[in-house]
């Protein structure tokens, strides 16, 4: 339960009434010291709930808090003292190579992992490990504590907030993210949920999660009301398969996992031993017991046979897949399954026709009114398709159309509208083409629609913002239906949320074990320097497993160096050197520290975070990665080159089971702002070098023009009438930044 509380930056205690007289023992005051270690404070009613805690529940709490900050992980790099370069070149990898793939007679020095290091190349001194393969030889068992200059407040999560935060997670009516799936998987094991209660996910993703949770108890024909379309069913089973949420097709995963392993070094190529493995791992097999049940939702669905066929139609040759794996064949032909044989009758024969058929043959036909009328009889997928449709039949008729059916659309649907309008409009482009991103997470770039060339600049600006015309309109309108507020009613808006973009379609792969920050978010540098961090390989014995942190430095003529294993020390940047083999069960680490005045002097612009998987295949799980800042400056041991302090953790997020990419940008320092924007954009490429700054320039600017959270709150008052206040002790509403840390809380106000 800590672990979720500690995400909202709160403790969990089971309790009901505080004695706010009650002294601390010596137990609660050293437990208290331990947070200050770590960078954490209490609010009072806090720490007089504390007060009144076993120091075994203390104990477990510091336990928990630890476990989020990989306090007793190894942090110790590959270079001892990093801050201070240790003057290796290129050469000195050459020679070394040389020598040991010859096995010429020359003086040096052979270490554990085998490998002859000759005397003057490596100054072997200064590492913890081989400075030629990079397997790491000195582990640390200790952290830095106390040195951060801002201490962040912790409150009290009692049994109602946590139950209040799961049911607003279940009833979010915008996708979850990683984080609060999470969540979510977490607290239904720890909280009663029961579907008759009145508790019903909103979202089909976070059914998914709920259906797996009933199914594990053996309750799976609890899950039938969950499941209303063949889709739902087909979204499960390949959920438990594949642990996607999203429907991505076999042939797909397929060529990712290839794509995935392959290397800059032909020898080390896996990609087809891993297209052969996908393969195996996507071969279905289930028992009778198992059959009988998706037989069971499926011949429950309250559709008719010919509209379950045409939505199963899409996915057809994965539902052939399935019928034959589940042998539903079988199964329809058992007394009570009529439904399904008919379903299954239909579905064989084709016999129903398809609403995307129909609008195909309208386009190909030219016949905008059949078109258009079409379209409105399905509002999500109108939405799905309006740019390309007011390319087709222009702006004024597209438009007069679509406003019929915005009512019917949720709120997040038309803020995404809004957001990607600009862009797909944009005449420039990025070289005619523009950044998109698929099923699989990876932006890439793709060929601008022709027909924008049909539109002259000015009336593609116009169709951009006819459609943030209609966002606003529509969600003044709802605003208004959501009634009046009593007359003279305050409401505050923290003037942290005027800066943090609303979440809506970003489904990040990441899980913030310390904070919930949206993407956008932005974190001030306090000091001279911020240290970057990456920590991968807990619970895993030793083994080959090369993850890469680096930086990319873009300067203001449009230069750009990299901090990266092949270039440890450009300027205002320093890397702790590389790390390619894990030791057992504790993990390694990875540093890069940034000297801001260093970047200002050198006219950098802004400085792009990223972590790769060198190695085969993707991102490791519970991969660490981050940042830390204090105003005060940050040790390096010249010991063993640990430089990890939790107090001066800034953001942390960890690497998701569900992750499908190789590489992660996680923020941009803004030099000259001297600020730190929160991101989350998979990339493919094996190295930093191979990075297409396109993609993240792109990102940046989509975050930048998103609307933020106090913007539609604000928009929200004034339609409603109500004043703002500057205090929160003066507001009848409050919105404040910790409000704001539950983003499922904050699509609730919102999107209703």
């Amino acid at each position: 339960m800590n672990t979720v509380a500690l995400r909202y930056q709160a403790i969990y205690l089971d309790v009901k009434d505080i004695d706010m007289n009650r002294q601390a023992s010596p137990a609660v005051l050293a437990f208290v010291a331990r947070l200050r270690e770590r960078g954490y404070t209490l609010t009072e009613e806090l720490f007089r709930a504390l007060c009144a805690e076993p120091a075994t529940t203390l104990a477990d709490i510091t336990r928990d808090i630890d476990e989020a900050l990989g306090v007793n992980l190894n942090w110790a790099p590959l270079v001892k003292g990093w801050d201070v370069p240790t003057g290796e070149t290129f050469l000195d990898h050459l020679v070394t190579w040389f020598v040991n793939v010859t096995g010429a007679d020359v003086p040096g020095t052979e270490l554990p992992c085998g490998h002859l290091i000759p005397d003057g190349t490596f100054p072997l001194e200064r590492y913890n490990g081989c400075p030629y393969c990079g397997r790491p030889f000195v582990t640390a068992n200790y952290v830095f504590k106390g040195q951060g200059s801002k201490l962040k407040e912790l409150r009290l999560f009692r049994l109602s907030d946590m139950q209040h935060l799961l049911e607003t997670l279940l009833t979010s009516p915008t996708p979850l993210d990683a984080t609060q799936l999470d969540s979510v998987k977490r607290l239904i094991h720890h909280l009663p949920f029961a579907i008759h209660n009145g508790v019903v996910p909103q979202m089909r993703e976070t059914r998914m999660v709920v259906i797996k949770c009933l199914m594990e108890q053996g309750r799976g024909d609890e899950a039938q009301p969950l499941m209303e379309t063949p889709t739902d069913v087909l979204r499960y089973l390949w959920y438990e398969k594949t642990g996607q949420l999203q429907i991505i097709e076999p042939r797909t995963l397929i060529a990712h996992a290839g794509g995935l392993n392959r290397h800059l070094w032909p020898t080390a190529d896996r990609s087809q031993e891993a297209i052969g493995s996908m393969r195996d791992e996507l071969r279905l097999k289930y028992n009778r017991t198992y059959a009988r049940c998706v037989a069971s939702w499926l011949n429950s669905l309250s559709m008719s046979a010919s509209q379950a066929a045409e939505q199963m139609h899409p996915k057809r040759g994965m539902w052939v897949r399935m019928i034959r794996a589940l042998r539903l064949g079988e199964m329809s032909r058992k007394p009570g399954f009529e439904r399904l044989r008919e379903l299954l009758d239909v579905f064989y024969h084709q016999n129903y026709n398809t609403w995307q058929g129909q609008l195909d043959a309208a386009h190909k036909q030219n016949d905008r009114q059949k078109a258009l009328a079409l379209l409105c009889e399905r509002p999500g997928l109108f939405a799905r398709c309006l740019f390309s449709t007011m390319l087709r039949y222009g702006r004024e008729e597209t438009l007069q159309a679509f406003s019929r059916v915005t009512d019917k659309l949720p709120a997040r649907l038309l803020l995404s509208l809004s957001n990607a309008a600009e862009t797909y409009f944009d005449p420039e482009g990025f070289g005619g083409e523009r950044i998109v991103r698929p099923i699989t997470g990876t932006p890439k770039a793709i060929a601008l629609n022709k027909m924008l060339s049909l539109y002259d600049l000015k009336e593609r600006r116009r169709m951009a913002d006819s459609i943030e015309e209609i966002y606003l309109q529509t969600m003044t309108r709802r605003f208004a239906q959501q009634g009046q507020k009593e007359e003279g009613s305050r409401v505050y808006i923290d003037k942290e949320l005027y800066h943090i973009p609303l979440a809506v379609g970003d489904r990040s792969t990441t899980i913030q074990d310390t904070a919930c920050a949206l993407q956008g978010t932005c974190f001030q540098v306090e000091g001279d320097s911020v240290r970057l961090f990456l920590q991968w390989g807990k619970g895993l014995p030793a083994q080959h497993l090369d993850m890469d942190l680096s930086a990319r430095i873009v300067k203001r003529d449009g230069e750009v160096v990299e901090c990266a294993f092949y270039n440890l020390a450009p300027t205002g940047a320093k890397h702790s050197g590389d790390i390619r083999e894990i030791p057992d069960q504790v993990g390694t680490a990875e540093y890069v520290e940034l000297e801001l005045p260093e970047l200002e002097r050198s006219e950098a612009e802004y400085v792009v975070f990223t972590c790769n998987a060198y190695s085969n295949g993707a991102l490791s799980p519970n991969l660490m990665v981050g940042w830390m800042n204090s105003a005060y400056p940050m040790s390096i041991s010249d010991k063993d080159g640990v430089a990890y302090d939790p107090s001066c953790v800034q953001h942390l997020a960890r690497i998701s089971e569900a992750n499908l990419s190789k590489g992660l940008v996680f923020g941009i320092l803004k030099v000259r702002e001297r600020e730190i924007v929160w991101m989350e954009v998979p990339f493919t490429a094996q190295t930093v070098a191979q990075l297409d700054g396109r993609v993240v320039e792109d990102m940046l600017r989509r975050l930048e023009h998103k609307a933020t959270i106090g913007q539609l709150l604000e928009l929200k008052a004034q339609v409603q009438k109500s004043s703002l206040v500057e205090t929160p002790d003066k507001a009848d509403e409050r919105y404040t930044y910790e409000w704001a840390l539950n983003p499922a809380e904050v699509a609730k106000v919102l999107f209703l």
